[in-house]
This record gives C-alpha cells, sequence and structure tokens, in this order.
C-alpha cells in the first residue's frame, strides 16, 4: 500500500473517452490514446489493500488485485505483469470489454466510487506488451497427448495456451476464417482493436498450439472422427443459438439479428468489404434488447449514419446509485451505466423520444407493420411494469425500417451437427450436460464456456477455459498443476 491515504486524498479518475464528434467518424478504440498511464499510478494508489479483499470473490479468476495495485502505485510493471497473468490469460481482453464486477466488490465502493481495476488491469496489460514482458512460454517438453478444442473464443484460447503450456499438443479449430469467435466478428473495433487479438494468438503460435480455420466440426470434419483422433476434446463453442421475438410482422424484411448485423461491420474493418450489405445509413433503426449487445448495436448504427437509433429495454430505468436492499454490495448492480456507445447517441440526440441516451426503458415490443412491398416501417410497443404487464393506454409507434434483435443466446447452435453426432446431453436450457470435473457424458469430450454455462461475461469465459484445461490436465496424466479458479457450478456472487 504505497500511499495508505491515497483513497482519501485522490479522486476517482476513468480512462478519458475521445470527443464524441471526432469518435463516431471512425472504428478506433473511443479513448484517448496514451491517457491512461499519466493518470493509473495514483489511481491504483486509491486501492486500501483490504484485509478482505472482495474484488477477489467479485471476480471468477482470482485476480491478485491488491498486489498488482500497489505494484503499479509503486511502478514496477514487470512485477505487476507478472502477477496480472499469473491469473489471467488475456488481460488485455478483459481490460477493455470486462463490466468488472470486481469493481463492485471493491471495499471502496461501500460508500466512494471504486478503485479503477478495469484501467488498472488495462494498462499492466498493454504496459506488459510495448515493455517484452510476455513472451511466448512453449513447454519443455511435449507430453505425447494430444488435445482438440473446438471453438477460438476466450474460453477455447484461454484452455488451449494452458494446455499447450502444460506440454500437450493442442488444435484450435474454429469455423469462421478468422481466430478469435465473437471478440472477432462480434465486439466492434471501437471496443477493442483487433490488434490485441492478434498479437496473442501470434504468441499463441510461437507456443506451439495449431490452429484450423474455416473449419466446421460435423461437416468439414466429423465429430466422431475428431474424437478418434485425439486423447480429448473440449468443446468451447459459445452459446450462439440466438432468441428469437415471436410477435406479429416478424417476417417482413429490414429485421435482422443483431449477430447477422455485427459481423459485418467487422468484416468491413477487416477489409474484406467494402461497405456492409446491411448497412444502417440513412435508416430509422430500432434495437430490440437493452443488454450489451444491443449497445454495440447502437455504436456501430450511429458510425453507419443512421437517421435516428432507439434502443428498447424491457426493463425499467435503474437508478444512479445500489438498491441495498435488493442489490447489497458486493455484488453486482443494476445501476444506469453510460456506456460509449450510449454517450454518443445521447450527445448525437439519435433518438429524441427516448427516456434517456437512446434507450426506452420498460417497453415491450407488440408488432411490426411494413408497406406494400413487405419491408418493416414501424414498430408499435407499449409500456409494461415490474412484472412485465401491459400498462393501460401506453400503446406507441417508432418508425422502423431496420430492426435489429439483440436479445441474448440460448445456448450452442446445433446445425453444424457436433452435438447430434457425438451423442451430447442437454440441459433443458439447451446447453450442453456436464459434471463436476466438465466432462460430458461422451468419456473423454469436456465442454466449457458459454456452450455449458450459458450466456455469461468474458471474464467468466478465460475462467472456465483455465478450469477446463486443469480437467483435461488430470483426465491425461492423473493430475494437474495447473489452476482451476472456478467449477462449473459456481455462480456470480447473488443474495
Amino acid at each position: 500500500m504505497a500511499d495508505p491515504k491515497g483513497f482519501m486524498t485522490t479522486p476517482r479518475q476513468d480512462w478519458p473517452r475521445r470527443p464524441v464528434e471526432e469518435r463516431v467518424r471512425d472504428w478506433d478504440e473511443v479513448y484517448v490514446p496514451g491517457a491512461l498511464l499519466p493518470i493509473i499510478s495514483k489511481q491504483a494508489d486509491r486501492c486500501m489493500d483490504c484485509g478482505i479483499p472482495f474484488c477477489h470473490d467479485a471476480c471468477p479468476l482470482g485476480n491478485l488485485i491488491p498486489e498488482w495495485n500497489d505494484l503499479v502505485s509503486r511502478e514496477d510493471w514487470r512485477a505487476a505483469s507478472d502477477r496480472l497473468h499469473a491469473t489471467n490469460n488475456f488481460p488485455e481482453f478483459t481490460g477493455r470489454l470486462c463490466p468488472a464486477p470486481c469493481e463492485a466488490g471493491c471495499v471502496l465502493a461501500i460508500n466512494q466510487p471504486a478503485v479503477t481495476i478495469k484501467n488498472v488491469e488495462c494498462a499492466i496489460a498493454d504496459r506488459s506488451w510495448e515493455e517484452g514482458f510476455v513472451p511466448p512460454r512453449p513447454p519443455d517438453r511435449l507430453s505425447g497427448r494430444t488435445v482438440a478444442v473446438i471453438g477460438s473464443g476466450p474460453t477455447g484460447l484461454a484452455a488451449a495456451q494452458q494446455l499447450t503450456r502444460a506440454g500437450h499438443t493442442v488444435a484450435v479449430y474454429e469455423k469462421d476464417d478468422r481466430l478469435g469467435g465473437l471478440m472477432r466478428y462480434g465486439i466492434p473495433a471501437f471496443k477493442m482493436e483487433k490488434h490485441h487479438l492478434e498479437r496473442r494468438l501470434e504468441q499463441m503460435r510461437a507456443e506451439g498450439t495449431k490452429f484450423r480455420t474455416s473449419t466446421v466440426v460435423g461437416r468439414d470434419v466429423g465429430a466422431a472422427e475428431l474424437r478418434a483422433r485425439y486423447d480429448a476434446v473440449v468443446i468451447a463453442t459459445g452459446a450462439t443459438a440466438w432468441r428469437e421475438l415471436t410477435v406479429p410482422g416478424r417476417e417482413l424484411t429490414g429485421i435482422h439479428q443483431a449477430m447477422e448485423y455485427l459481423p459485418l461491420a467487422n468484416r468491413v474493418c477487416e477489409g474484406d468489404l467494402k461497405a456492409s450489405p446491411m448497412s444502417a445509413a440513412g435508416k430509422h433503426v430500432v434495437i430490440v434488447g437493452g443488454g450489451d449487445t444491443g449497445a454495440d448495436c447502437l455504436g456501430t448504427a450511429v458510425r453507419d449514419g443512421a437517421a435516428s437509433v432507439t434502443q428498447l429495454d424491457i426493463y425499467a430505468q435503474p437508478g444512479a446509485e445500489r438498491d441495498e436492499d435488493a442489490e447489497p454490495w458486493p455484488t453486482y448492480p443494476k445501476v444506469y451505466r453510460l456506456s460509449a456507445a450510449h454517450e454518443e447517441a445521447r450527445d448525437l440526440e439519435t433518438a429524441p423520444a427516448a427516456d434517456a441516451d437512446a434507450r426506452l426503458f420498460a417497453a415491450s415490443t407488440l408488432r411490426f407493420t411494413g408497406d406494400g412491398d413487405g419491408h418493416v416501417r414501424s414498430l408499435h410497443l407499449v409500456e409494461v411494469d415490474a412484472a412485465r404487464r401491459p400498462v393501460t393506454d401506453s400503446g406507441r409507434t417508432l418508425p422502423a425500417d431496420f430492426v435489429l434483435l439483440a436479445l441474448g443466446f440460448s445456448g450452442p447452435a446445433r446445425e453444424d451437427g457436433l452435438i447430434d453426432q457425438l451423442g451430447l446431453e442437454l440441459e433443458p436450457r439447451g446447453t450442453i450436460t456436464r459434471d463436476g470435473d466438465f466432462a460430458t457424458n461422451v468419456p473423454g469430450v469436456f465442454a466449457a464456456g458459454d456452450a455449458a454455462r450459458g450466456q455469461s461475461l468474458i471474464v467468466w469465459a478465460i475462467a472456465e477455459g483455465r478450469s477446463v484445461a486443469a480437467a483435461v490436465d488430470r483426465y491425461l496424466t492423473g493430475s494437474s498443476r495447473l489452476p482451476a479458479p472456478i467449477g462449473p457450478y459456481d455462480r456470480p456472487m447473488a443474495v
């Protein structure tokens, strides 16, 4: 604890964002380049070095947060990098994409703004690459055992890196033409530029991990054939079966799933397309769904040049402060948060009739109506109460010639044949069944990440990858020294 009074003398200061008018004209990350390092040591000084650091419990990775806060406050970047990478394979991802449940669990957050843990993490990760603190770590010797990992999202990559470093020969199979899963084609570049992903993939290649892109297991290679070829298989395909909105008019053209829209925008940034065939330019856009994916659609539509953008959230607008009775500290509270995309929509007034920024809260879609050509032109909604019951005389109609559904995901997709070919058992909600060792009902086949846990956060995905790697290592060798931060049945802190 470099400054015992840091939390009393230094106010919280977040990584500043670029001006809205500037950043909506490009796809670069929203933060001011280079503006984090000058402030981060003082921000790390705000850490209280608590006797019982609840930030540990709030983070499924078990990050050593007070330790690397203290090291950053002393500007010992190498040691801070070692502490950070001891528990997190990809802190440059979580430092940009995680909603930071650790900050909700910060003891300082009981009555003050929390330590900027997420910013400190990102600063360490970026400094680690700049200073060369994260060289490849290939194993000293090979075990002679082989593992196939299906899916290259954060869970699959974390599992692959851990197993490669343990000495196993690992091949990662990815259905898309590039690696990264939703981090590649689901997360917009303004939230995380893809060079962060490429840099980590090059590290993994240098360590010995093999990658097979444009390969759909179950179609391009049989699932049973793959199982016979490898000593173990890890299924980390994510939860890609999107939820539908079954209301009248859903069949009209111009209504798309969020994950039909976002990948095309990312492909434009990758240089694959000059322009997206599903652009929102000049259109009245309505996004159904109030979560992070909806916010990603919002920021993308703003950059496309939409005529208007409105986001519908079925929940009531949360307050600015934690409800101590419903969501006491240190649980992650539902409070009003202003993401970069919502800040842009607010300042640009993309939806003047919205409750706040671009969002309409407590809003439920009733139906869509279209024109004579079968194209959507309007969305009819109604206000709902806390039990999602319609409020009398609260109906509204929004102009909508481009609608995006961002309602979340129910489990892994089944059309590729992987689940049926292996004969995997599923939970009633559609996720893959597994036991306390992450093992499925098929010997030698393990399931991790959103495919088994259900839709969750990136920090949980990485924790799942690290934990399933330990389980597979133990299955192959009889024991394991790999860390396992969570079990398959662990869940976030809740009341």
